[in-house]
């Protein structure tokens, strides 16, 4: 198994309300978890000042989604530096449903991670291929050119790998209750980790946590967490259940 550090990233989307992620929230901070996994939580915008106030301090909140400036005349969205002065230290970008319900395109989403990085914030950064596009056998170039897009942003303008969590998220996997297969998602893996090598670095490739995210669940979590190149989850549904606790501590 590797040195990298195990990371568990929950995306809440837009789910809960007080009560119901106050009661996640107790029980989250009331497990016993694993102290070798790094857990962050991704909140709703407005449940973020909620989050981070009550989450306890071991685990860390993202927001789900940020803009690639600092302020301006863009009704509706949300800059790195009020997401920290929430006390929040990272943002999900990228995510398939950015992607395919909102419009965002990888130029975008390499603009919002650049400018996220540089505002101090750790990027959780998703890539991954839709159904139609692995069945054409396509799914290397897929996320390839969403990583591409990714990595030139992060080595033009700020050089520093460490806060990057790189989460391949095959779209045909999410919400859907199809997993990818534990051999599956090792190979997209270990591709992606050979495609560091050779367009960033050979340190860069060995170090940059590569999670997996689809269908992720109490279940399945073990067997999924057990291959060499996957370094942890993004999970979605069952960040909101009890089960998430198990999910934490699938190296455990």
């Amino acid at each position: 198994m590797s040195s990298r550090k195990f990371f568990v990233g929950g995306n809440w989307k837009m789910n809960g309300d007080k009560k119901s992620l106050g009661d996640l929230i107790t029980t989250l901070n009331t497990a016993s978890l694993n102290d070798e996994t790094e857990v962050v939580c991704g909140a709703p915008t407005v449940y973020l000042d909620f989050a981070r106030s009550n989450l306890d301090a071991r685990m860390g909140v993202a927001a789900q989604n940020c803009y690639k400036v600092a302020k301006g005349a863009f009704t509706g969205e949300i800059s790195p530096v009020m997401i920290k002065d929430c006390g929040v230290e990272w943002v999900i970008l990228g995510h398939s449903e950015r992607r395919h319900v909102f419009g965002e395109s990888d130029e975008l989403i390499g603009q919002k991670v650049a400018h996220a990085l540089e505002s101090g914030l750790g990027v959780i950064a998703c890539i991954g291929e839709k159904l139609e596009e692995r069945e054409a056998g396509t799914t290397e170039e897929v996320v390839y050119a969403q990583t591409q897009a990714i990595a030139v942003v992060v080595v033009d303008n700020v050089k520093d790998w460490s806060k990057v969590v790189l989460a391949y998220e095959p779209v045909w996997a999410i919400g859907t209750g199809k997993t990818a297969s534990p051999e599956q998602a090792q190979e997209v893996h270990e591709k992606l980790r050979e495609w560091m090598r050779v367009n960033v670095s050979e340190a860069v490739a060995d170090s940059v946590r590569i999670i997996y995210g689809g269908s992720v669940t109490g279940a399945n979590c073990k067997e999924l967490g057990s291959q060499n190149d996957v370094d942890g989850f993004l999970v979605g549904g069952a960040s909101l259940k009890p089960e998430f606790v198990d999910i934490i501590n699938a190296r455990a």
